[in-house]
């Protein structure tokens, strides 16, 4: 299983994207067409056209890391496509990496911020 920090924002492609392109098209995917900052840390999520495929590119402050998962049966739970990104936190996306369907039910839970009475 690939896990973040719970700081890591996670960002996901909701168009496909060529799985022919290689780590310099996608971090020029990232920057030009999806106005993100391939080097800030965030995780950048891309599906292949048949959603049987997922590529994440990150950079860990030394390097660019680009991986890719394919499913053997099956395909991964996507949202629509549409043009831009949906951001998931860190769980949702370590069950869209695992091929689960059920990470769109998972909402982080609203957690009310103590405040100073004086």
């Amino acid at each position: 299983m690939i896990a973040f920090g719970s700081d890591t924002r996670v960002f996901v492609a909701t168009e496909p994207v060529d799985f022919r392109r290689g780590v310099h098209g996608l971090v020029a995917l990232v920057s030009e067409g999806l106005a993100g900052n391939p080097y800030s840390g965030d995780v950048f999520v891309f599906r292949s056209k048949r959603a049987d495929k997922l590529r994440f590119l990150i950079f860990d402050g030394s390097g660019m890391i680009l991986a890719t998962k394919w499913l053997e049966e099956g395909r991964f739970t996507w949202p629509p496509i549409q043009a831009g990104t949906m951001r998931l936190t860190s769980t949702q996306f370590a069950m869209l990496f695992e091929g689960l369907s059920e990470w769109r039910q998972v909402e982080p839970r609203a957690v009310k911020r103590p405040t100073i009475v004086a």
